[in-house]
């Protein structure tokens, strides 16, 4: 009964690990990001797309971290992520990747023009026609920035009730009990009592 879930997750382990180390261009913008003020993308009215692209990209980072029996990108929030991030700390992606967004809507409608948008596709069109962008610039940062959402801390705006961290079977615990070892003995909030490790 387990097994489905731990090969998802070690399938979403891959792929965060692999999506990071292999998909960023501009490693100084992944810098950036990583050191942006905790929680400032959730201020109120942070926000570069319009309602329509908001739904597309949505229904986009669904079908790449799909939900199943477990939570998915759209449960994290993850599209929301995007746009913030756009708006703010990752703002020198955002001209190219709304250019893509864009291109990729219009490319829809006229490749599909009964649906008129990409939430609109059936499951089947959407994996159709994600499978023949797969390789372009466009779907490498849509990648990248799905896992950005799905794993990252919660005060950047996705990971939404931590639920991608679930999936890895990550802790955010951050508090350790002594004895530690010698490699901290220095720390000068750690003092040596009894039973420590010396």
């Amino acid at each position: 009964m387990d097994k489905p879930t731990a090969t998802r997750r070690s399938l979403l382990q891959l792929a965060g690990w692999l999506g990071v180390s292999l998909a960023v261009s501009d490693w100084e913008v992944l810098a950036a990001a990583l050191q942006h003020e905790s929680g400032s993308t959730s201020e109120v009215g942070l926000s570069l797309l319009e309602s329509g692209e908001l739904a597309d990209l949505e229904a986009l980072t669904a079908q790449i971290i799909p939900t199943d029996a477990t939570p998915g990108a759209r449960e994290a929030g993850v599209a929301h992520f995007i746009d913030r991030a756009l708006a703010s700390f990752m703002a020198p992606l955002a001209t190219q990747f709304v250019a893509g967004l864009r291109g990729l809507r219009s490319e829809v409608r006229g490749r599909y023009p009964e649906a008129g948008s990409f939430i609109n596709l059936s499951s089947s069109q959407q994996i159709e026609y994600l499978a023949s962008i797969e390789h372009s610039a466009f779907f490498a940062s849509l990648r990248l920035l799905t896992v950005l959402g799905m794993f990252s801390n919660p005060s950047y705006g996705g990971n939404h009730d931590e639920v991608g961290w679930r999936l890895l079977g990550f802790q955010n615990d951050h508090a350790y009990s002594p004895p530690f070892g010698h490699y901290d003995r220095e720390y000068p909030g750690f003092h040596v009592s009894d039973g420590a490790v010396p």
